[in-house]
């Protein structure tokens, strides 16, 4: 009798809180980067920035200034297309590009960002 191999923690799907997404909205249309903050059947809560200020974002960080990543909902009709930040080739993620140049990982930064505004010391998740 063989074992059942267990699935990888992807399996449940890839698209779970925390994941680093680039979002396309439609009318108006729109461009995100951002951590899924929550994705339910009425829509998706992002913590990000639109695409456009990304560098400005990196330049920043760098500086040591504080950064306000919004947090929004968007619902599902809006919503044209999500994919995943990966490498594309040769060609580095916005996210593996954000931590080359903060030298912090992107959705820890975004989403403690997001936490520690949301909810009182405390009481957060």
């Amino acid at each position: 009798m063989h074992a059942q191999p267990t699935a990888p923690a992807f399996a449940r799907g890839p698209f779970e809180p925390g994941a680093m997404v680039i979002l396309t909205l439609g009318s108006p249309r729109e461009k995100l980067w951002g951590a899924i903050f929550a994705l339910r059947p009425e829509g998706l809560s992002l913590c990000g920035i639109e695409l456009a200020s990304f560098e400005d974002l990196v330049s920043i960080i760098k500086e040591g200034d504080a950064f306000s990543p919004s947090v929004v909902f968007f619902p599902m009709h809006r919503i044209e297309r999500m994919e995943l930040d990966l490498p594309d080739g040769n060609l580095p993620s916005l996210s593996q590009r954000f931590s080359s140049k903060t030298g912090m990982d992107a959705a820890p930064a975004l989403l403690r960002h997001a936490i520690e505004n949301l909810w009182p010391p405390g009481e957060q998740p």
